[in-house]
């Protein structure tokens, strides 16, 4: 699946996602936001994919919203009845969020704005050396989107948070890895095949339906108010996987000495860890 704005490539299990405007350092459009959320919505339906890596075409991740409309690029305008319009980043990052799959996320090269707030429902984030980075909102007028308000001071803690979103300048990946918001930094031209063999580990030997499971619960114990909300939810996840084939297979393959062969899919659907609780939809 090749598209306007993306590039949809699968091999070895592994889901590489492409931001591909390399001229315009594949910076966001409203099409490039659509797109990203139909390659999320087909990932999470195949069960070829195990893994998603997201990187950018050219020298750059993301430039950010894309401003060829000057300065009224993010003036929405009136809507019927009062109604408030969302953010694309935002959609975007909540559906990010609802994924089933672990996402890493490769920044190649600068990575500001929207370009990296898309970044902070992944599960992982590798940079660049030459990456640079920033949440450069207040030196637009504007303020950080894409839920970033929720996500990075829970990623990186409040202080460096505000930090970085009330200075807006732009950082090193240095800076970033200090901060604890990239997982490493690698030489230019190697972040994409570190990711790569990250997603190749998740994918070889992890089962998908207990990665998909482990990826909801640790995302949303960052919400609970409480240890014995998470505990419940461990106990459901633990009753319904510990009765099902992979967890047979896991021990077999364990004591047998030998690659496990997972079986479960993840689009047969999940167990019921949350019951009672409706999950906000990213729509």
């Amino acid at each position: 699946m090749d598209s306007e704005t993306i590039r949809y490539e699968v091999a070895d299990n592994v889901l590489t996602l492409t931001l591909s405007r390399p001229d315009r350092l594949n910076a966001f459009t409203e099409a490039m936001g659509v797109e990203l959320i139909e390659a999320f919505e087909r990932a999470d339906a195949d069960d070829a994919v195990r893994a998603i890596v997201v990187t950018g075409a050219g020298r750059g991740f993301c430039a950010g919203m894309d401003l060829q409309a000057g300065g009224e690029t993010f003036d929405y305008g009136e809507r019927p009845g009062g109604e408030v319009p969302r953010d694309g980043g935002g959609r975007l990052v909540l559906r990010i969020f609802q994924c089933t799959k672990p996402v890493i996320a490769a920044i190649n090269g600068p990575a500001v704005g929207v370009g990296i707030t898309m970044t902070l429902p992944m599960d992982v984030r590798l940079a660049a050396e030459s990456a640079r980075i920033g949440f450069v909102f207040t030196r637009r007028g504007i303020v950080p989107e894409a839920c970033s308000s929720w996500f990075l001071p829970r990623l990186v803690g409040i202080s460096r948070a505000m930090e970085w979103v009330a200075t807006g300048r732009v950082f090193t990946a240095e800076e970033a890895l200090a901060g604890g918001l990239v997982r490493s930094v690698h030489p230019d031209g190697e972040v994409l095949a570190a990711a790569h063999a990250l997603a190749r580990e998740i994918a070889e030997h992890a089962a998908p339906v207990s990665v998909a499971l482990a990826r909801r619960l640790m995302w949303s114990g960052l919400g609970e108010a409480h240890p014995m909300e998470a505990h419940r939810a461990d106990s459901r996840a633990m009753f319904a996987r510990g009765r099902s084939a992979d967890a047979r297979e896991g021990i077999a393959s364990f004591l047998e000495k030998r690659p496990p062969r997972f079986t479960d899919r993840v689009s047969d659907g999940l167990p019921e860890i949350f019951p009672g609780r409706e999950e906000p939809r990213y729509a």
